[in-house]
């Protein structure tokens, strides 16, 4: 709970920071967390569900960590950036098959770049591999225009 979001929120004490959870006992967590590191004021934690802060909360960088196939992900990520914002989704070794299945999705946004880092790839024994998605449509009020219901 909280990754990256506490980890940005220590390191970069300029940003302003939105934890959303769905979980109460990882709100309480988070809630615990960011008195103890004195981060209140710079950092809030909602308990929602991402679709469910569409216009209430936004942000130039809306990231995500194990929650969900890159299809749905941009579905609910992407109403939540703003305008020239970029999504970021943390993802495991599949994350090629992943956007392959998500082309309906990356092309409903009109994602202009979409790259994937490699990140600790000289320590961990699986790397980290990091979707960065930018230069896209923000969908007004609700899902991006064209995003998928579908479940997997």
């Amino acid at each position: 709970a909280g990754l990256p979001g506490l980890v940005w929120a220590i390191v970069r004490p300029d940003l302003q920071v939105t934890l959303v959870e769905s979980m109460q006992r990882r709100v309480d967590f988070l809630n615990l967390a960011v008195d103890e590191l004195n981060l209140d004021g710079r950092v809030s934690v909602v308990r929602a569900r991402a679709e469910d802060v569409v216009g209430t909360t936004s942000g130039q960088v809306v990231t995500a960590r194990a929650v969900a196939p890159m299809g749905r992900l941009i579905g609910w990520l992407a109403p939540l950036a703003t305008e020239g914002g970029q999504l970021i989704a943390m993802k495991g070794r599949n994350v090629h098959e992943e956007l392959a299945e998500a082309g309906p999705e990356l092309a409903a946004i009109k994602a202009g770049s979409v790259q994937v880092h490699i990140c600790g790839e000289s320590w961990l024994e699986e790397p980290t591999m990091v979707v960065q998605i930018q230069d896209f449509e923000v969908a007004k009020g609700g899902r991006s225009r064209g995003a998928s219901n579908r479940r997997r």
